[in-house]
């Protein structure tokens, strides 16, 4: 139970190269991210990322129509129909090829898929098709004479607009029709984008990737195409008399008249069936790149997106730019620029009124509404690899640092980046949150440190050195007064003062670059801890002592040091593959962990030596204690997190964090369909066309990719780590972005103290004999939450501070992490509070201890999320009742003048017919 720890969300990344879907309702917003995908709830300000992941990454996918189902297909050609009921792969299928694009039929009956030249169009799965076989193929097209780029569906499901990269659109009939064959749309010179069909007719609209776009009217309309019947041909009878072929009927052998021809003509069934076939007319052409080409005149058109109901066109290109028309005479109605990166994917809700747009090359996802010209929701990754990460003390916020310079800060409970730094100039190194303040630290290679301020967002301090330092690590202390940082270029630590930002001390020692500082986490200490390459652990006492420090000898290259939260002992990760505990006070060594082989090492496309070969240069580059110090958490240049008993140095646990063959050295052997007997393909020189021509040769060192080349595959790593303070979750920064493990308390049953009249039948016979007391202890040691809730749930509230006073400390730690889960959950929020208010009025004083800061993190989080809720609604709730109540005035207002006015009008008449019988008398 203790590490059953599952994924539970991705952050740090937002949108990948692959598609945007909106759900049927409108509300929330499905987005690939490599090999995972998330769903944005729009309404709530949520995201949450499917617990589903694929061999590789995800580039099409489509949801039925009553939004139960998705159906995603990787760059491998393997589509798996995922349940949005419970998350989980419900049917796989092999197409083994490219698939670029995939829709489901309007009826839900049947959904296409463009592989290479061909559309394939298999039976839905479903209660509507009334078939649970996943991929049961029903008709094959292969019109297209180059790769499908697109297709599209009538309102009707009848026909599939389909268009390819030889520059025109094909369209197909599901059925067979006596007025419709396949038919193919020209007029484009480029290969094609998109095409959709108009709401409830056969129109369509066509656009090409040079931006013209070609409207095509079609001459029948739903409800006219007439299925054509299998019938056998009619076989004409024999005639018994031989000779009547040379008989002539004198009748039929007159020649007629040339009126008496075309009456004929007409009354045939040919002509009729012709005068009622499907053609199209092109009623327009308009040229979309024009406008675009002004500006930037290599741009193109990437993407496309059609509301048929509003009759909206909403059109990306390649510079960032994107355009809304009114069809069908291509009106502008509005236009924005978002980046200066391509807009790869395009998306419209259910009314028309929201766009989703996604920029594959900066991780950026938007949601515009262009009526009234404001974000809905605006997401942009790092667009580097996340280098490190920080969680806040109460465990609400993460910070990552980038290596595109900025830091971003999240919130776990929302998955939603709230507010992005960009003063750094160079990669982040290395971020420390203060424990005691609002503020976060950050280490960079520009030659400064920076401190944010959370609250008001925004840089307060700057920390230089005299001269230029590429500083690789920072820490914060306790007490949140100094800030220190290591450099890697020049070998010494520097320590500033918060409050007046001025340079205090430089510690000078190491004889090599500094790889990682730290501070002690006691509130008193003001001890620092720093490793460097020249195989020293050293001690630092700079508040007091000034650069006096001790040294501990390593048997390797320090890589990363971190303190045990007791504050006690310190653990270093160094270059062997070693994990090394020593007590700070004696400088002895108390433990040491061998953890090489359990880091595990994958084999890259480029590698000349075996995994088993390149294991012997990996190494842990990150370490984090657990909450409660007893474990380590460790990773470092491969796929797996471990995690160590520190008393008993052995390996508890082992995570594996993708299995995205997208990235490199994720397998340790290279598959044999990429060996030739030329050796592996990888290997193989690029040259230039000509002979002797330049070679394209991977640079020394480079870890991130070579960017020059067409193919870019990262290599998968895990770049940071830490536990959350409440001990429930923890974070790592990889490669695919920042992933969230939490404990699932549902998955395994962990009692505590078990006995055998502990059952749930005696938890209710002692419930009947109000026997509550005895009740709770029985459910708490049973470790069922819902056992546990429901016993609460059933005491008075008057027994709750006699019941609260009788229990032990033991049975208050793990009450503790039940109320923080109820809070979230339930309604009875004033009678868990006042649980909470006796818990901490008798047994504060003792929980205020290192080993109980977890649960009583937890406890704040969940006050502190339920506060927010209910002072939103509240706030609503009162603007609303004020502005009733102010609406009811005015109308009463309104209601009094008019009366009055009224009154006044009659007092007029009154007086107008008064006069009028004075002068009718003296006439």
């Amino acid at each position: 139970m203790k590490f059953a720890y599952r994924f539970q969300n991705l952050l740090g990344t937002v949108h990948r190269e692959g598609g945007l879907l909106f759900s049927p309702d409108g509300n929330c917003l499905i987005s690939t991210v490599g090999n995972r995908i998330t769903i944005f709830d729009l309404k709530k300000n949520k995201s949450n990322t499917l617990p589903v992941e694929s061999r590789y990454n995800y580039v099409a996918l489509d949801i039925n129509a009553n939004g139960s189902a998705l159906l995603a297909i990787n760059e491998e050609g393997e589509a798996h129909i995922i349940s949005l009921i419970s998350f989980s792969i419900v049917h796989r299928h092999r197409f083994n090829g490219i698939c670029r694009n995939v829709k489901f039929s309007p009826d839900g009956k049947h959904v296409a898929v463009c592989k290479g030249n061909n559309v394939l169009v298999f039976k839905a799965p479903g209660l509507v098709t009334g078939t649970h076989n996943a991929f049961e193929m029903e008709r094959v097209f292969h019109g297209a004479y180059d790769e499908t780029t697109c297709l599209n569906w009538s309102s009707d499901s009848k026909i599939l607009a389909v268009g390819s990269k030889d520059m025109a659109t094909k369209l197909y009939s599901f059925e067979r029709f006596k007025n419709f064959r396949m038919y193919s749309l020209g007029s484009h010179t480029d290969e094609i984008v998109g095409c959709f069909f108009e709401q409830e007719s056969y129109d369509l609209i066509t656009i090409s990737r040079n931006g013209q776009t070609c409207v095509w009217e079609c001459t029948v309309k739903p409800g006219e195409l007439e299925v054509l019947k299998d019938q056998a041909p009619a076989k004409k009878k024999k005639t018994s008399d031989d000779n009547e072929e040379d008989d002539v009927d004198i009748t039929k052998s007159v020649e007629k008249t040339q009126e008496e021809v075309e009456e004929s003509l007409k009354e045939s069934p040919e002509c009729k069936a012709e005068d009622n076939k499907l053609l199209y007319m092109r009623l327009a052409r308009h040229y979309l790149a024009d406008e675009v080409r002004k500006e930037h005149q290599e741009a193109v058109l990437t993407a496309a997106a059609y509301h048929p109901k509003a009759r909206i066109l909403v059109t990306g290109f390649s510079c960032g730019v994107f355009f809304i028309y009114e069809t069908p005479d291509m009106n502008l109605i509005h236009s924005l620029s978002i980046s200066e990166q391509k807009i790869s994917s395009i998306a419209l809700n259910q009314t028309g009124e929201w766009v989703a747009l996604g920029c594959s090359g900066i991780g950026q996802l938007l949601v515009w509404e262009w009526q009234s010209e404001t974000h809905v929701m605006k997401q942009q990754s790092h667009m580097l690899n996340i280098t490190c990460l920080s969680y806040s003390s109460d465990g609400h916020i993460v910070a990552t640092g980038g290596g595109d310079g900025k830091v971003k800060l999240w919130k776990v409970s929302s998955g939603f980046c709230f507010v992005t730094f960009s003063e750094h100039s160079s990669a982040v190194t290395a971020l420390a949150f203060c424990a005691s303040k609002n503020f976060i630290v950050s280490s960079s290679l520009d030659g400064t440190v920076r401190a944010f301020d959370i609250t008001r967002y925004r840089n307060f301090k700057t920390f230089t050195s005299p001269r230029l330092v590429q500083f690789s690590c920072v820490s914060v202390d306790s007490s949140g007064e100094f800030v220190a940082a290591g450099g890697q270029d020049v070998f010494e630590i520097y320590l500033w003062s918060v409050k007046t930002g001025r340079l205090l001390e430089i510690l000078s020692g190491h004889e090599g670059p500094v790889s990682s500082v730290v501070f002690s986490p006691g509130l008193t200490s003001t001890t620092m801890a720093s490793v460097s390459w020249d195989k020293t652990l050293r001690t630092w006492d700079a508040i007091e002592k000034g650069s006096s420090h001790e040294v501990i000898e390593l048997l390797a290259e320090g890589v990363f040091v971190t303190f045990n939260p007791n504050g006690v002992e310190v653990a270093v990760a160094t270059l062997d593959g070693r994990i090394s505990v020593f007590e700070i006070r004696t400088a002895t060594q108390v433990a040491s962990i061998e953890g090489r082989n359990d880091l595990g090492s994958g084999r890259s496309d480029n590698d000349l030596i075996t995994a088993k070969k390149t294991l012997e240069a990996k190494c842990f580059s990150t370490l984090c204690y657990s909450a409660d110090g007893a474990y380590i958490l460790a990773a470092g240049q491969s796929k797996n997190v471990c995690i160590y008993s520190v008393k008993e140095n052995l390996l508890v646990r082992k995570f594996e964090i993708t299995q995205n063959r997208s990235l490199d050295a994720v397998d340790d052997y290279i598959n044999r369909r990429k060996l030739t007997e030329f050796g592996n393909m990888a290997l193989i020189e690029e040259r230039e066309l000509r002979e002797g021509g330049n070679v394209a040769i991977k640079l020394p060192g480079v870890r991130s990719g070579e960017m020059s080349k067409r193919t870019l595959k990262p290599e998968v790593r895990v770049l940071s780590l830490q536990f959350s303070p409440t001990g429930q979750q923890w974070a790592a920064a990889t490669t695919e972005g920042l992933l969230i493990y939490a404990l699932n308390s549902g998955i395994v049953f962990d009692p505590w103290d078990l006995q055998a009249d502990i059952t749930p039948m005696g938890i209710n016979n002692a419930l009947k004999d109000q026997d509550y007391l005895n009740a709770l202890i029985m459910a708490v040691k049973m470790n069922e939450a819902n056992h546990i809730r429901q016993v609460i749930e059933t005491i008075p509230v008057c027994d709750v501070e006699l019941i609260v006073s009788s229990l032990g400390l033991q049975f208050i730690k793990r009450l503790l992490y039940i109320f923080a889960s109820a809070l979230d959950a339930s309604k009875h929020v004033q009678f868990y509070l006042k649980w909470l208010k006796h818990i901490m009025t008798i047994h504060g004083s003792s929980l205020v201890q290192q080993g109980n800061k977890p649960a009583l993190v937890a406890v704040l989080q969940s006050v502190e999320r339920r506060n927010e809720q209910l002072s939103k609604m509240c706030d609503y709730n009162q603007y609303m009742t004020d502005y009733v109540r102010y609406s009811q005035k005015t109308v009463v207002k309104t209601l009094d003048e008019d009366h009055d006015e009224m009154n006044g009008k009659s007092d007029l008449d009154s007086e107008d017919e008064d006069a009028f019988m004075d002068n009718s008398v003296l006439d």
